[in-house]
């Protein structure tokens, strides 16, 4: 019986974290499925959040995912503990819900050598304060500042994110963040949209501060929790395969997707 590791993400941004996922860990199954159709997430409350993740993850179980990863920050940040806590035990006490703040948060702070860490992410998980509380957990001497940048994901989705125009807006929020703190020395890339704008925030970045995106921290986070829980690594089937699923437009799902998979998909349309 197929068990694929079961990835979801609001729209296109989680498919880089299953990028590195898939890169790493070639050898499982994966489901992805984006809700593009009530995209974006992030101006969202944490009530609509909650109530469309955990549509979405049933979903992804029924299909027979025992494990499912919110590869989206919003999610994580307004739902993943409520999920975890609430409905996991009620659903199937042996299935899981696992998220990308907690481990970047495990790791981010490693980075600094200042202990000032900026954090680039989208109004809504700016406002959770989700990194903030989280990285204070592991590094209690790092400071957190916030930026959020709610132009930058519909300029990577509209394929934007190489134009000029775009110079504009990346240079204005970096040095938002950077005129909170001089002494930042590492940005996170906590939106799984960024990575694409990688190139532009180098550039308008001074040189000395570090920019982290999540992928492989995530991707290496899920390996040492299969490694750690063989419990659950034993449930996964090992076919190599990707199915990638949306809520919205195949043809518009499949366009967009590769400029975040890095490859061409079909994807399949799901009602919910």
């Amino acid at each position: 019986m197929k068990q694929p590791i079961g990835v979801f993400d609001s729209g296109y941004g989680g498919l880089t974290i299953l990028k590195d996922m898939v890169e790493l860990l070639p050898h499982y199954d994966y489901i992805y499925l984006g809700d593009n159709a009530r995209a974006p997430y992030g101006p969202r409350s944490f009530k609509t959040v909650y109530e469309y993740t955990l549509q979405c993850v049933k979903w992804l179980f029924n299909q027979g995912c025992p494990l499912v990863i919110l590869a989206c920050n919003t999610a994580s940040a307004k739902a993943l503990r409520t999920i975890q806590q609430r409905d996991l035990a009620n659903i199937d006490p042996a299935k899981r819900v696992l998220g990308v703040i907690r481990p970047t948060a495990e790791v981010i702070g490693g980075y600094s050598q200042s202990g000032s860490v900026g954090v680039l992410a989208t109004k809504g998980t700016v406002v959770s304060e989700s990194y903030v509380i989280e990285i204070k957990k592991f590094f209690p001497n790092v400071k957190v500042y916030q930026e959020a940048c709610p132009i930058w994901v519909p300029l990577v989705e509209y394929n934007e994110h190489h134009s000029k125009g775009t110079d504009f807006f990346v240079k204005k929020h970096i040095d938002h963040l950077l005129h909170q703190a001089p002494a930042i020395d590492t940005f996170l890339l906590a939106c799984t949209h960024y990575p694409l704008l990688k190139d532009k925030i180098r550039e308008y970045t001074p040189a000395d501060i570090k920019i982290i995106s999540q992928g492989s921290i995530v991707a290496g986070s899920l390996s040492d929790y299969l490694i750690r829980h063989p419990e659950m690594e034993n449930r996964l089937s090992h076919g190599e395969t990707v199915d990638f699923f949306t809520t919205d437009s195949v043809s518009d799902f499949d366009e967009k997707a590769t400029l975040f998979y890095g490859r061409h998909v079909n994807s399949v349309h799901v009602n919910m």
